[in-house]
């Protein structure tokens, strides 16, 4: 029979009572058990209120599928308090090699009238619980531990695991010899010292364990989400930064890095503060972090009432205060549009700026690049003039051989005389028509043109024609979901952030109310990012949103868009707009 309980006596002579662990408080006897903890998921549990199970074993070798436990030992703990211990030989059913008696002193004769793993495998998931598993190379003792389980039909352990070697790499590396618990013992003075015993060395490693979290400290590790991510932050020189860490909640809202000056370096929303900026240290590969870090001497933050505002507040943040290390949002990129030229024959060109009368303006793109290959998108589908001839407003054109793409026959030629006003303007009128509310007139032949180039195995042109397809597609289904917000006045909604209204689109905040825009031309690339910040808000929580005020019209009567799976150059239709 096992020990596991500090109020429970050992009578089995194959087990040894447990000595008590200095530096922690045994519970009172007479107390209940410690309640099992409801769960995990948040992982921002302060240390103090984290149950911690630290566990060692012996074996009669290193491989878990063949060699067997001769030992367990392990102690329940939760702030620094002894809640229970488990120690126990194991009678493996196999024969103990010399060399392993050598180095911890047990012999067969001593697990012989020991119980077997399968006798104290459900005493001991019991005593683990959903506790947070504590060793020293916690990976070896886990291992043999999932392979007795699964041998006697329990499911592997899935507690979350910290390994004080792990701990020791990031945070004594450079003070200690080498990391082995004996070393780190005698480097941390435990009263408990390791002797390949497996209570003797559970005991040791839980005295090792607090004294790293001591360490941690430093390093702003106060919750169980910093304790598992601190093994994989780099060893880097701003590492000591991370006490810069120490007051952010473990909430939606907005941060700020800051130089010596309180000049802003970047600016950045998360859905848990806390979480995101520590994540600088470890996972983020971004080249320009490291730079970053360095030159940060404070990081402020301002929580928010959820995702919305956070991200709308980064968008405004971002513009105003145009940090060095944010790449877009600063407003000063030159947004590109694609129009129809005031031509007596317009034909499609590529714009960065827009007059009055450029309402129906198919924009904003990032670059012009991007503008471009739209523009190439709606020539292939209709055969729009392509050459930049000026045409005489009255004068009929010049008779002569027409420009090369009306020679392919993928463009008219109406300045030689290919074609005349009426015919033009019905084409004209077709792409009017397809980018104000029947896309299909422009989307379906070349849809129809990917797949024709597709079956005559002309795949380069076929990714070509699906690349282009896809960038309208793009296109139009943003500017479905943009317009019917924008020309909405206000809407008032209960959400989950609590009361949100919306001014043509924008979220307005008791602090800053965004300027009405100017609707007699198309949003520019800031008001574009902060409206499908809405529209993607609005879709994620449309079932849980109920609207209490509306002026103006919110709704759009276009038809649904194809969305194109680049992967196989096929085609869905989307559910509705946008």
């Amino acid at each position: 029979m096992a020990t596991t309980s500090p109020r429970a006596p050992l009578p089995a002579p194959h087990a040894r009572l447990a000595v008590p662990l200095p530096g922690f408080r045994p519970a009172a006897a007479g107390t209940p058990p410690p309640p099992r903890q409801q769960s995990l998921d948040d992982l921002g549990t302060p240390l103090s209120r984290v149950t911690f199970v630290v566990l060692d074993l012996e074996t009669t070798g290193g491989a878990p599928g063949t060699d067997a436990i001769t030992e367990i030992g392990a102690l329940r703990l939760r702030g620094g308090e002894l809640l229970g211990r488990f120690e126990t030989l194991v009678n493996p059913g196999v024969p103990i090699p010399p060399s392993i008696t050598f180095l911890t002193g047990i012999t067969e004769s001593m697990v012989l009238p020991a119980p077997r793993i399968g006798e104290l495998v459900p005493t001991l998931a019991e005593f683990i619980g959903d506790a947070v598993i504590v060793g020293h190379n916690v990976r070896f003792d886990c291992a043999f531990l999932d392979a007795a389980f699964a041998a006697h039909g329990y499911p592997r352990l899935a507690n979350r695991r910290v390994d004080t070697l792990r701990l020791a790499r990031r945070l004594v590396r450079d003070e200690v010899p080498d990391l082995r618990l004996q070393t780190l013992a005698r480097h941390f003075r435990t009263a408990t010292a390791p002797v390949h015993r497996a209570y003797a060395d559970a005991a040791a490693t839980a005295e090792v364990f607090h004294a790293l979290l001591e360490r941690a400290a430093g390093f702003g590790v106060l919750g169980l989400d910093d304790l598992l991510a601190l093994p994989t932050m780099r060893a880097h020189p701003s590492a000591a930064k991370l006490a810069l860490t120490a007051g952010l909640p473990r909430a939606p809202g907005l941060y700020v890095f800051r130089d010596r000056d309180g000049r802003a370096l970047y600016v950045g929303k998360a859905a848990n503060l806390r979480a995101r900026v520590r994540s600088y240290f470890s996972g983020d590969d971004r080249r320009k972090v490291p730079q970053l870090l360095r030159e940060t001497v404070r990081i402020d933050h301002r929580v928010c009432a959820g995702p919305l505002e956070a991200a709308v507040r980064e968008i405004r943040l971002i513009r105003e205060l145009q940090p060095r290390f944010n790449r877009h949002g600063k407003g000063t990129r030159r947004d590109a549009y694609v129009k129809l030229t005031a031509e007596r024959f317009p034909r499609l060109t590529v714009v960065h700026r827009l007059g009055a009368g450029d309402r129906d303006a198919l924009g904003p793109f990032r670059s012009g690049a991007s503008a471009l290959l739209v523009r190439e998108a709606i020539e292939s589908a209709v055969p729009l003039r392509r050459c930049t001839a000026r045409v005489p407003l009255r004068a009929t054109p010049e008779p002569g051989p027409p420009c090369l793409p009306a020679q392919l026959g993928v463009a008219t030629c109406p300045c030689r005389a290919q074609v005349d006003d009426a015919r033009y303007d019905a084409i004209v009128a077709l792409v009017r028509r397809g980018l104000d509310g029947e896309p299909d007139l422009l989307l379906r032949p070349l849809e129809e043109r990917m797949h024709r180039l597709a079956r005559e195995e002309r795949y380069e042109e076929a990714a070509a024609t699906r690349d282009r397809l896809r960038a309208l597609a793009h296109a139009l289904r943003r500017r479905q979901r943009v317009e019917p917000l924008r020309r909405t006045e206000r809407i008032v909604l209960d959400s989950p952030e609590g009361t949100v209204e919306l001014e043509h689109g924008r979220l307005v905040l008791p602090d800053d109310r965004p300027p009405p825009p100017d609707l007699s031309r198309p949003a520019d690339g800031v008001e574009t990012d902060e409206l499908l910040v809405v529209a993607r808000w609005l879709d994620r929580y449309a079932a849980s949103l109920r609207v209490r005020a509306v002026s103006g019209t919110f709704a759009s009567a276009l038809p649904a868009i194809a969305a194109y799976d680049t992967g196989r150059g096929a085609s869905r239709r989307a559910a509705g707009p946008g």
